[in-house]
């Protein structure tokens, strides 16, 4: 990671073998392409502060928990973020308040969405690892 390159926190949301994603709306960078949750990190910020501020801001959730540790982590093409994948418990139920749609999916059902590329990074990955089923 470089000092110009902007941190970014995908939370990564399981429940009963799901993984919580969302669709970007089409006015952003990779508008309509699915995603994990998440934002920019502000200066400082760790990465369970980060998830705390972003999910409580674009799905009206509380999150209980974040490994500190990314499950997996990739730069996104054309740009300065450097998205990082943590596992992350919430409290609620998601409601989509900036996303165009949100979906619990399998792993598998994961492969088959349109993914924003550091998301389709990460699905690839699960994939091969099949850590995607952890409860």
């Amino acid at each position: 990671m470089t000092s110009a390159s902007v941190r970014v926190v995908a939370a990564v949301v399981r429940r009963y073998g799901r993984l919580l994603v969302c669709q970007r709306p089409a006015h952003k960078r990779h508008g309509g392409l699915w995603e994990f949750p998440g934002g920019k990190l502000e200066a400082g910020e760790s990465p369970l502060d980060g998830a705390r501020r972003e999910l409580a801001e674009e799905l009206d959730v509380v999150v209980r928990d974040v490994d500190d540790e990314a499950e997996f982590s990739a730069g996104d093409p054309g740009s300065d973020f450097v998205v990082e994948f943590h596992a992350a418990e919430i409290d609620g139920d998601p409601k989509c308040r900036e996303h165009t749609a949100l979906a619990w999916v399998t792993p598998a059902q994961l492969l088959t969405l349109p993914l924003a590329p550091c998301d389709r990074a990460f699905a690839e990955h699960l994939a091969q690892t099949r850590t995607g089923t952890r409860a």
